[in-house]
């Protein structure tokens, strides 16, 4: 993309109402326009990460052989009422009724309706383990939305759900949702830390918070600072193993680490007190078993090998998208603006042109952003007639996390400046070599998609 043809509105200026860094990055960078309270227009470059994100998610769901499927976002009430959820739930569901009165909701989370899909179809222990999962957009209608996407009305969602036979199989599709979310939060450069939450309105005993540490946080946290040396990494996983995945349950979790819902005080004081720490998080995902909470309330039976019915074993699995842009800026920035990791970049590489319109250094760029576009990056080339100082403020405010410089007197000697964003580090080499280090720095990152 060249940026004179792009639509991003870049401010100079920080909005008020922006009180945390994030906002007002995303703000400033273009990415998102306010609609309403906690409700947001995702302009090209946010949009382009929130995609980034999203394809990242249904790469790791499908590696742990999760199915994925769409619903509506809007359900009918009659089915939380069958669970018994429609009274309960609280001012968070925004309720209404279509042109025939019939009673309506947005949907806040989907256990209903997911299972009310399992129980029309399926009536057999053969068809299971199951897991449909989708990425779809909710709704809860907060009291205080605050803090931009972070803490939203509106925002987009993956939530998954598991339908299995035995509390032991629920038990397993809980530790392997535990393996893929690791899995997933490494792919954008953050570690979140698993922590035993509360199950809140969803129900269930069983449930962990993964939560990135950020000053921002909503949650206050108390953790070994043990935990914080733990790193899933490149290790290959057997999804259907209940040993590997149990083992990484155990390596992941052994370690004090909770939320203050939870939070144990005499366990807590067991932790050697040079590794105790007290912090803020923000929460990105959640996995819970509830058992047969919702199954049994709406009769979602299954034919066991006796021939007798058998309420399945659930539990519900949710990543959240759209704050995950708010959660990895808090996590990677600096006064300059994003520092994008390399996983999730709108662009893979910024090419600026010190003198746009030298026909020596237009050709040079337009070379380089040919070359990366047919090794299967995505560039953002600012050929704009601006000022060298103001292209590197944009570069810089918007993230990239690489930057090739190209300017007449660095191609006099036959080189251009390659930049690393997080460090500031730049060297000069040829353009050739450039191409080549960027290309291999993103072998890994490369995202399918489905």
């Amino acid at each position: 993309m060249r940026l004179s043809r792009y639509f991003l509105p870049v401010l100079k200026e920080t909005p008020a109402e922006a009180q945390i860094v994030s906002h007002r990055y995303m703000l400033r960078a273009g990415m998102i326009k306010q609609q309403s309270a906690g409700i947001y227009s995702w302009l090209p470059m946010g949009f382009k990460v929130l995609r980034k994100i999203e394809n990242i998610v249904h790469e790791e769901q499908m590696r742990a052989g999760h199915i994925p499927i769409q619903m509506p976002i809007l359900q009918g009430a009659d089915l939380w009422r069958e669970s018994g959820r429609y009274d309960d739930y609280g001012q968070e569901m925004l309720r209404m009724q279509d042109r025939h009165g019939r009673d309506m909701l947005y949907t806040p989370t989907a256990e209903e309706m997911v299972t009310d899909i399992f129980r029309s179809h399926v009536s057999s222990y053969k068809d299971l383990p199951l897991t449909l999962y989708q990425i779809q957009w909710k709704f809860r209608d907060e009291i205080r939305p605050r803090f931009g996407v972070m803490r939203g009305r509106e925002f987009y969602m993956k939530d998954g759900y598991n339908f299995d036979l035995t509390k032991e199989d629920a038990l397993h599709a809980y530790n392997r949702h535990l393996v893929s979310y690791l899995r997933t939060y490494e792919r954008m450069g953050l570690q979140a830390i698993p922590m035993r939450a509360d199950s809140g309105p969803i129900g269930g005993d069983d449930t962990h918070e993964f939560l990135v540490l950020a000053d921002t946080g909503e949650s206050e946290v108390f953790y070994d600072s043990a935990v914080t040396d733990l790193s899933f990494g490149d290790r290959e996983i057997d999804y259907d193993s209940v040993e590997q995945c149990q083992g990484v349950l155990e390596e992941f979790t052994s370690k004090y680490a909770r939320t203050d819902e939870t939070h144990d005080e005499a366990l807590f004081n067991e932790v050697p007190e040079e590794r105790r720490r007290v912090a803020r998080g923000i929460e990105v995902g959640q996995i819970f078993y509830f058992g047969t909470k919702y199954s049994e309330a709406l009769g979602a039976t299954v034919q066991g090998p006796d021939g007798k019915p058998v309420p399945v074993h659930m539990g519900s699995h949710g990543i959240g998208v759209s704050r995950l842009l708010g959660a990895i800026i808090e996590a990677s920035h600096d006064d300059k603006g994003i520092i994008w990791p390399e996983g999730v970049t709108p662009f893979h590489c910024g090419i600026v042109n010190l003198k746009q319109g030298d026909d020596e250094a237009d050709a040079a760029c337009d070379a380089l952003y040919k070359s990366l576009t047919a090794l299967g990056l995505e560039p953002l080339y600012d050929d704009r007639k601006e000022r060298a100082g103001a292209k590197f403020a944009t570069m810089d405010l918007i993230g990239l996390p690489w930057r090739i410089t190209v300017g007449p007197r660095g191609l006099k000697n036959g080189v251009v400046e390659l930049t690393c964003r997080r460090t500031g580090e730049s060297e000069e080499m040829p353009p050739e070599q450039a191409l080549a280090k960027v290309a291999e720095i993103y072998k890994g990152h490369m995202v399918r998609g489905l």
